[in-house]
């Protein structure tokens, strides 16, 4: 992806912030534990940057974690300050996050890290991390080890939620030298099963908060989406109502030296 087209596609959210919020699922327990690196998370000082609508965020306060949540689209952080009036927010980026040195003890990244200009964020996450502290990336992934989920992926040509199989790939070769070698410790990664309730129509839906989707001509969108509504309509996995789709957390994290 080009400069240009990760602007273009980083940007596309806001618009449809109420129904990402509705229909983007959220972390397991296990995964953000993780993601802080065994410390306790009550009490903890921890930045959600790219925070969204507060994903991630619910999760860290469901443990026992003082928020800060940092997003620079408008209209994302408006739906995040509805939902968790109690959380302390700042209208911020990866690149210029706003926040004093060394102010909080952990960094974790929802679905975000991807669209982070690496070689400023790095330096600006080190900056306001106390050393020790662990700044982490999570993206949900859906598991297309099961048949009908490579099946949906095929149908939607990639513009849906990445696969595993693809977000394995992009995470094998993440370069622990963007964490800059002398600023953060190697890269780790872990997977995290989980799964999120669907219908046809809620996870259409749900396709059509992903950038690709977002950023896509109208009539090739709505093309797309009844070809997937049609592949749905003809798997027994799919078909009958209700369904799971399953899902896979990855994480990578490094420690703040």
């Amino acid at each position: 992806m080009d400069e240009d087209e990760r602007l273009r596609r980083g940007s596309s959210f806001g618009a449809v912030a109420q129904a990402y919020e509705q229909l983007r699922p959220g972390y397991p327990q296990a995964a953000v534990r993780w993601a802080l690196a065994g410390a306790d998370p009550a009490g903890l000082r921890v930045l959600d940057l790219g925070a969204g609508t507060g994903k991630l965020t619910a999760a860290l306060t469901a443990l026992g974690a003082t928020v800060t949540a940092v997003e620079p689209d408008a209209s994302m952080l408006a739906e995040l300050r509805r939902l968790y009036p109690g959380v302390e927010t700042a209208s911020g980026s990866a690149e210029a996050i706003g926040l004093p040195d060394a102010s909080v003890d952990a960094v974790v990244c929802g679905q975000a890290m991807h669209w982070f200009d690496m070689d400023r964020a790095v330096p600006e996450i080190a900056r306001v991390l106390v050393p020790g502290g662990p700044v982490a990336g999570l993206w949900n992934a859906d598991d297309d080890r099961a048949e009908w989920v490579s099946g949906l992926h095929e149908r939607s040509r990639g513009a849906s939620a990445p696969a595993l199989s693809r977000r394995r790939s992009e995470l094998a070769s993440f370069d622990p030298r963007q964490f800059g070698t002398q600023l953060f410790g190697a890269v780790e990664r872990a997977e995290f099963e989980h799964e999120q309730p669907h219908t046809a129509d809620s996870l259409l839906a749900l396709m059509g908060t992903h950038s690709q989707f977002l950023v896509m001509p109208e009539g090739q969108r709505g093309a797309l989406l009844a070809q997937v509504r049609d592949y749905l309509a003809a798997r027994p996995e799919t078909a009958a109502g209700q369904f799971s789709l399953p899902l896979v957390t990855a994480v990578v994290r490094a420690i703040r030296q």
